[in-house]
């Protein structure tokens, strides 16, 4: 089976953790979401996979190269303009026949993929949307179906008085490449606004496929913070590096751990990391490869990439620092926050109501409070 994951997007929802890495790249537990993504592919009968990128496609053939490391067979489209969802699998055309499965590459599912494809096959459909159902579908676009699930039509954005359903498009598609027929080639042409449209006209048959499995896209930094959490506390059912030293606590490689360190899982620890006596690191909470914590600092239900350094004393909560961030003794990150990559934050510092601190950032000692 194949599939195309669309990863053109530039990612500016979640700046400013994207602003020096593609939104696919950002780490899910120590591992990239797009890395994530193939696994669980592969793991459910998924062997060919087209990556549709639009910048910085070095970054996946660095990280990548044809796929063979993780097992499948790995194809970088990038390209030139953008294509827009559907221009970006019409560009993938020839790699490409019969049922595809199609996936945007900033959503986390459990979704149960055969399933799926046992769905679109029995209904004899060309075109299947997985639906899911959210507390406020005034901010997505709603998909009405009949009482056989065929797909009647699509409302962008309801006011509340025209919400008919809770179900919206959960960014994963099973389409027959007979379809993109309809698709102009090398023009921008979105899945919404283009090719949905036309299929009702064209009465080509189109299913929605409701579900109830865990469903979010990484959208946002409260989102990813969010998700890193439901995959630690078991939502989201992936693999963790390393081994488990301790009840829900995986550590990768040789870091080390002082006495005197309390560790409550769940947590990931990535190789090198360094955890010195009176720390207490409280999970749900991931730490990156070569971080430095400092003696009496505490990291509770946080996300830490690679190469931080926490400084004595300091608090670290419910917050998200990108790569090799000094944060000085005492400083307070709560409530939210996000430190980008090399910021340096002096002593005595708060940061809490979800502000953000753009890349290479410095605060003097007691420079903010808020």
């Amino acid at each position: 089976m194949k599939g195309v994951i669309l990863v053109g997007g530039l990612g500016t929802r979640l700046r400013p953790l994207t602003c020096n890495v593609p939104k696919p790249m950002i780490p899910l537990a120590n591992r990239p979401l797009i890395e994530r993504m193939l696994v669980r592919l592969r793991d459910q009968g998924i062997d060919e996979v087209v990556l549709a990128v639009r910048y910085l496609a070095d970054h996946f053939r660095a990280a990548f190269g044809d796929g063979r490391e993780l097992g499948i067979t790995l194809h970088i489209m990038e390209e030139r303009d953008p294509l827009g969802t559907a221009g970006a699998v019409k560009n993938s055309e020839h790699l490409l026949e019969g049922d595809v499965f199609v996936f945007n590459g900033d959503v986390v599912t459990s979704l149960d993929l055969q399933a799926m494809l046992d769905f679109h096959r029995r209904k004899g459909s060309k075109t299947t949307i997985a639906l899911t159902p959210v507390d406020d579908p005034t901010q997505y676009g709603l998909v009405e179906m009949n009482t056989d699930n065929r797909i009647l039509r699509f409302l962008e954005k309801p006011r509340a008085e025209d919400v008919m359903t809770n179900m919206i498009n959960a960014g994963t598609y099973i389409i027959n490449m007979e379809v993109f027929r309809y698709v102009p080639p090398g023009e921008f042409y979105m899945f919404e606004r283009g090719l949905f449209p036309v299929l009702l006209q064209t009465g080509d048959p189109m299913y929605g496929y409701p579900t109830r499995d865990y469903w979010t896209d990484v959208g946002r930094p409260e989102t990813y913070l969010e998700v890193n959490h439901n995959i630690l506390i078991g939502r989201v059912q992936v693999p963790f590096p390393g081994q488990e030293i301790a009840s829900r606590v995986w550590v990768e490689g040789a870091a080390h751990i002082e006495e005197g360190v309390q560790l409550v899982g769940p947590l990931v620890i990535g190789p090198d990391v360094t955890i010195a006596r009176g720390a207490s690191i409280i999970g749900p909470t991931v730490i990156g490869a070569r971080c430095q914590i400092g003696p009496n600092s505490t990291v509770e239900e946080a996300v830490l990439w690679e190469d931080n350094c926490i400084e004595e004393g300091a608090s670290l909560r419910r917050c998200v620092l990108g790569h090799g961030n000094t944060i000085g003794p005492r400083t307070v990150i709560t409530g939210g926050a996000v430190v980008s990559d090399e910021c340096t934050i002096g002593a005595d510092n708060r940061l809490d109501h979800g502000v953000r601190l753009w890349p290479g950032t410095t605060l003097k000692d007691q420079a903010i409070s808020f």
